[in-house]
């Protein structure tokens, strides 16, 4: 896909006239789909896909348009020529962009990191042995992810990794089941066995009734999968430089120095780890690392170059929606094995779910606990727990009530495929709550 994405790049560069300037991004995929159902195969697929992306410059206006490519040179070039016409047309209509900004340098770079992946058939085979005799229910993703930009200005970034995500529950009765994923790069049918096991394990707690305990502040402990969801919430808008220029980011309290999270809390976009590409849509590239949150206290944003333009800030190869796309929270001091014994007794969170701002303003976030959630007892599983639904600030989740953190972050591969896989990643802890406040 490079190749034909360079080919068609550099035939619509040689189309232009004057002072016009031209951007390609390329987005892409070859992946390999299996869904499963009581642990059996359901639906294998495979998708191979790639979108062009282009936006036409002249002065101070800029137009844009994308199209689905066939993978044919011959009919993506017609298709290529006919929106480069489209968009020329329409240019000289459009109003001039005071913000309009874009990486003038011929800069070049290339990321192609092949994993250990397996191919559908190993994948199901290891599948359905480890989860014989379970309701196995869920979805296996894998194969490689691309992303390219191209400018007429001489510019050429190429970005392809490739990973897996096995997305599953183990399914019990009525809306009891243990929610679970496991991504990477490198498959591993031990590790996947010890993560079935694990899940069988808790499985067998959801056979007891449920326990229903009254709404009040209860000592807690997240899962990672559970911290990652509250971190996403945080993502939404919170670190944008621009959302914190207007006053509109659910963490401006702690940007403005009035409120702090706990010391513990290191937050970082971390691109060199993640899967996203270092370049932005316009051609800029990405540090390997940008500090967000360092010991409790802010530490930097996510700046767009529409953002650093219109504020006179220095951009950081951020996205227009200006959120982390390779979200990295450092680990703590306990063990993730003896997190049980460490909350003692209290709530036991496997994942959250329909999370929402309760009041953006204050960064309190409302959901309801989601899958395998326990009542724990002296550092036991004693009863699963009726679904319940939370309400709490950012600033005691992660501030005045975060203990303790755990010392090994899970990497966590967003499931989402909207049109396409997703490349958004996490590294994640668990989280201890001295105090977590439920409400219905």
């Amino acid at each position: 896909m490079k190749d034909l994405f360079y080919e068609l790049a550099d035939h619509a560069f040689g189309q232009l006239a004057g002072g016009e300037v031209l951007l390609a991004n390329f987005s892409g995929e070859a992946t390999d789909f299996v869904r499963l159902n009581h642990a059996q195969v359901r639906q294998p697929m495979s998708v191979r896909q790639g979108e062009l992306s282009l936006a036409l410059i002249e002065g101070r206006r800029r137009n844009q348009a994308s199209f689905g490519l066939t993978g044919v040179a011959a009919a993506d070039r017609e298709q290529t020529d006919r929106v480069l016409r489209e968009l020329r047309r329409e240019l000289a209509s459009l109003p001039e962009d005071p913000y309009l900004l874009y990486c003038t340098d011929a800069a070049r770079s290339e990321r192609i990191e092949r994993g250990a992946l397996p191919n559908a058939e190993q994948a199901i085979d290891d599948v359905v042995r480890e989860a014989a005799g379970t309701d196995l229910v869920g979805i296996l993703a894998s194969g490689p992810m691309m992303r390219g930009f191209a400018s007429s200005l001489g510019a050429r970034h190429w970005h392809q990794v490739e990973a897996f995500l096995f997305d599953w529950s183990l399914y019990h009765s009525g809306d009891k089941a243990v929610k679970c994923a496991w991504s990477g790069s490198q498959w591993d049918r031990a590790e996947l066995s010890r993560r079935i096991d694990a899940a069988r394990g808790q499985l067998a707690h959801l056979a007891q009734p449920a326990r229903n305990i009254a709404p009040g502040e209860y000592r807690a402990y997240l899962s990672p999968a559970a911290l990652d969801e509250l971190l996403w919430m945080l993502n939404w808008g919170g670190v944008s430089a621009k959302a914190q220029q207007t006053k509109q980011s659910c963490i401006q309290r702690l940007v403005e120095g009035q409120a702090s999270f706990a010391p513990q809390v290191q937050l970082t976009e971390d691109t060199a780890r993640g899967l996203a590409p270092a370049f932005d849509e316009v051609g800029f590239t990405k540090p390997a690392q940008v500090p967000l949150v360092r010991d409790g206290r802010h530490a930097g944003s996510l700046v767009s170059p529409r953002t650093g333009a219109e504020y006179g800030l220095a951009a950081n190869g951020a996205g227009e929606d200006e959120s982390m796309r390779a979200v990295a929270l450092a680990g703590g001091t306990l063990a993730e094995e003896e997190a049980l014994a460490a909350l003692d007794t209290g709530i036991y969170i496997g994942n959250l779910h329909y999370l929402n701002f309760s009041d953006r303003a204050s960064g309190r976030v409302t959901g309801m606990t989601r899958f395998a959630t326990f009542w724990v007892e002296g550092g036991r599983i004693a009863a699963p727990l009726a679904v319940m639904r939370w309400d709490d600030s950012l600033y005691r989740l992660l501030g005045t009530e975060l203990e303790a953190l755990t010392d090994a972050p899970h990497w966590i591969l967003n499931s989402g495929t909207y049109g396409q896989r997703s490349v958004e990643t996490s590294r994640v802890p668990g989280a201890l709550l001295r105090r977590m406040t439920f409400t219905l």
